[in-house]
């Protein structure tokens, strides 16, 4: 993904079933979003106004878990219309504390947290169990924590956009 041409390399982020600290780890980056926007346009998210997913993104950052309907259409429309798909976080990595619900079931966890009668429109149907985003479709790149620190972003960011796959192994989720 190297970024020596003058186009910019189309970035998205998807937020799917976790906290949102993934994308609070993102805007930690600090000023070094002014570095990186030299190189990016960010084009789906959390963070701008489109509403519908771009048809061709170049890397797109998925924070959460997939944990119902709306989650699994999601990804499975997000991974084909991007070329590099990186789990961001623990959630999508492994389904972290979404994930906790699987040993209970959707029904008793629904009856449980709205008794006595779970929603049906306003609540997407949720899913028999919480999955990690590789467990549905193919990752490209796996960025653990919990969540990754802005550092563990940002150098993965710098990594992408030079045109390399992110050696991750001597960074921790407190930098290197």
């Amino acid at each position: 993904m190297n970024t020596s041409a003058k186009k910019k390399v189309s970035v998205a982020t998807v937020w799917l079933d976790g906290c949102s600290g993934c994308h609070m780890s993102l805007l930690d980056i600090d000023e070094r979003l002014l570095e990186l926007a030299a190189s990016i346009e960010i084009v789906y998210g959390p963070f701008v106004d489109t509403k519908v997913f771009p048809e061709q993104v170049d890397l797109t950052l998925v924070e959460g878990s997939v944990s119902s309907e709306d989650d699994l259409a999601k990804i499975k429309k997000v991974r084909e219309h991007t070329r590099v798909l990186v789990a961001m976080g623990d959630c999508a990595v492994t389904g972290n504390v979404p994930s906790l619900r699987n040993p209970f079931g959707t029904d008793k966890i629904l009856r449980h947290i709205y008794l006595p009668n779970a929603p049906t429109e306003i609540v997407p149907r949720l899913l028999p169990s919480v999955l990690p985003v590789h467990q549905v479709v193919p990752v490209d790149i796996y960025l653990p924590g919990c969540p990754p620190s802005a550092d563990v972003l940002y150098t993965a960011l710098v990594e992408l956009l030079a045109g390399r796959t992110p050696d991750m192994k001597d960074v921790t989720r407190f930098g290197k």
